[in-house]
């Protein structure tokens, strides 16, 4: 991942054209598979929490959008059975559309950026593009949307982004951030007043106060966690304490300055998303000078990268660290109390709960489905081209459409696969094979 010479880096980029053909990638049939889908998935649960797998199962059939955002190492290992490119970026590893968002970033402006990095590993670039398209196809069968016009406009957004950062200073690409208001330009001047009100209430809303009002409650005269079994619910043996003791010890001095201004009153575990289910999560309120003055912390169990059994092993020891380290990577801005910790044979990264974050729904996203997906071509090309070569991925890619058409192609077809996938668990979940618990 290291910039060369411009002139060897577009050598290099079109040198791999003959890797891995650009049309190519459109090429996806079940053959190549040599691991059942349903063992891939089996497998995760060897560190999940056994009381939280019926759920995971619950929610992840659904629909086969919430199968898709469960069954992320499925894909790494159909993509994995491909020819790839060889360009090598920090991969987001789960680059779907709900994974982009709004969130606060320390100067406390609201940028639009991915979200979650429990995959990231580096990889080659394409992994990231072809998770993102094919969300944009299961996502608009689902909820509806012209998921060829998304397609097609997220492509171009990505290609253009790069080309832009290729011809960039390198300095200017690492401080690129895409602030709310170049988050909205995407949107047309109709749509545009209605999205920027959307998002000023969402993130009015999302605040460590407005967590105090609706998840807190006063008991014996503390301020506790309201408890919402399974979803929110206190544990007296968790290891919210241990956590805590060995997160603080992962931050820069200043950040652990600011920490030791707040002390830890209550902890429950958490069940969250779709494809962390069972891993183990925890909410953690900390107090400042008054029950008005709160903080709250998530410490979420990360494990190995679905991308590990084919890129190799994390240079981390600890996940927890690879998941931070790899978010500050392709992140503009990063949360200032973002961390690591590990305890009871468990690794886990820390991070501060919601903070201004605005993370759109699927049904609000297919009505304006190609705006956002442009969003997100832009900032995955921003993503790539600060831990990548940009100057090698736009040789790659070219100005015709054989990138385009290659991945427009393969997220129909994976799409295709993805539903079929889907129907495989119900089956499953039906025939008694697989315990099943509501997921919401």
């Amino acid at each position: 991942m290291v910039t060369t010479v411009a002139g060897v880096a577009e050598q290099d980029g079109r040198a791999a054209r003959e890797r891995a053909p650009r049309r190519a990638f459109g090429d996806w049939t079940p053959s190549l598979r040599s691991l059942d889908v349903l063992d891939i998935l089996k497998a995760q649960n060897r560190i999940r929490a056994l009381d939280l797998v019926p759920v995971r199962w619950g929610r992840m059939s659904a629909s086969p959008w919430t199968f898709f955002r469960g069954a992320a190492a499925v894909m790494a290992a159909d993509l994995a059975a491909r020819r790839h490119s060889g360009l090598t970026v920090q991969l987001c590893g789960d680059a779907h559309l709900l994974n982009f968002g709004l969130w606060a970033t320390p100067e406390r402006n609201l940028s639009f950026d991915l979200r979650d990095f429990d995959e990231t590993l580096p990889g080659p670039f394409e992994w990231d593009v072809a998770r993102l398209v094919t969300s944009i196809e299961v996502l608009a069968r689902e909820h509806g949307g012209n998921s060829a016009a998304a397609i097609a406009q997220c492509l171009t957004a990505y290609r253009t982004q790069i080309a832009r950062h290729a011809g960039a200073h390198i300095l200017d690409t690492w401080y690129d951030l895409i602030h709310v208001d170049r988050f909205l330009s995407v949107f047309t001047d109709a749509d545009r007043p209605r999205a920027a009100a959307h998002i000023a209430r969402k993130a009015q809303r999302r605040t460590h106060r407005g967590v105090l009002r609706k998840l807190t409650e006063i008991r014996d005269d503390r301020l506790r966690i309201s408890e919402d079994p399974p979803i929110r619910e206190h544990r007296p043996d968790g290891p919210a304490d241990e956590l805590f003791a060995h997160y603080r010890e992962s931050l820069p001095d200043d950040r652990r300055h600011l920490l030791d201004r707040f002390t830890p009153v209550d902890a429950v575990r958490q069940v969250v998303g779709v494809g962390s289910v069972g891993m183990r999560v925890h909410l953690l309120l900390l107090q400042g000078r008054d029950t008005t003055d709160p903080l709250f912390l998530q410490i979420k169990q990360a494990g190995e990268s679905v991308y590990e059994p084919f890129c190799g092993a994390s240079r981390y020891d600890v996940h927890g660290r690879r998941v931070v380290e790899g978010k500050r990577l392709v992140q503009s801005a990063t949360d200032v109390f973002v961390g690591w910790a590990s305890a009871r044979g468990h690794d886990y990264y820390v991070r501060q709960f919601r903070d201004m974050k605005v993370v759109a729904h699927g049904e609000l996203i297919a009505p304006r489905l190609a705006e956002f997906a442009t969003a997100c071509g832009h900032v995955l090309a921003r993503s790539h081209a600060r831990s990548g070569d940009a100057v090698a991925i736009d040789a790659y890619l070219g100005r015709g459409r054989a990138f385009d058409d290659g991945m427009t192609a393969f997220a129909t077809a994976y799409a295709d696969q993805n539903a079929a996938d889907h129907a495989r668990l119900v089956e499953a979940i039906t025939t008694g094979a697989l315990p099943t618990a509501p997921g919401w």
